[in-house]
């Protein structure tokens, strides 16, 4: 190894070496986590894209924890993103559609897409608090420990989450 182990990241040959080594073991715990192969070898090789891109600043003995922590987050980010958008298909998939007028219905279609363009808008701290709340239902004592953070940090998370959404969908 080179006296510089920052830069080894970076020297393709290592870093060829060490996707070859690790990719298939990443791939599978994405798998295993969340139950679908595509989106799983979709995200790791994110993962090794987002490494490369910033091999300078992380050293290869980080590379490991940096890729696994990026594709993690990356399908924790999808997960969300599909959860508000299942639960708005279900929410007004059941309703009448026959005493709606064509304009209301688009207007609902517009509103939709404005509260989901808002959700994605958010900072990944907040929507991660928001939808953990508004999505899975979790009390903020629940998210406060799986986010290792205190209530009053997720309070103002969601709090300053609801302020964004309000000002961007001019509620």
């Amino acid at each position: 190894m080179p006296n510089n182990p920052e830069s080894n990241t970076c020297d393709e040959i290592i870093f060829s070496s060490f996707f070859k080594s690790n990719v298939k073991a990443l791939r599978n715990f994405l798998f295993y986590k969340f139950g679908n192969l595509e989106k799983a070898e979709d995200a790791a090789h994110e993962a090794f894209l987002k490494l490369w891109q910033n091999c300078a600043s992380v050293p290869l003995e980080k590379a490991k924890s940096y890729v696994y922590t990026i594709a993690n987050n990356s399908s924790l980010n999808e997960i969300a993103h599909q959860k508000v958008v299942l639960k708005y298909e279900k929410d007004f998939s059941g309703l009448d559609k026959t005493n709606q007028t064509p304009e209301y219905i688009l207007e609902e279609k517009q509103f939709q897409a404005k509260l989901l363009k808002a959700i994605e808008n958010l900072n990944e701290k907040q929507r991660v608090a928001f939808l953990m709340h508004r999505i899975d239902g979790k009390k903020y004592s629940e998210i406060a420990q799986e986010l290792n953070i205190s209530v009053k940090a997720v309070e103002k998370r969601i709090h300053l989450a609801l302020l964004s959404l309000r000002k961007e969908i001019d509620l």
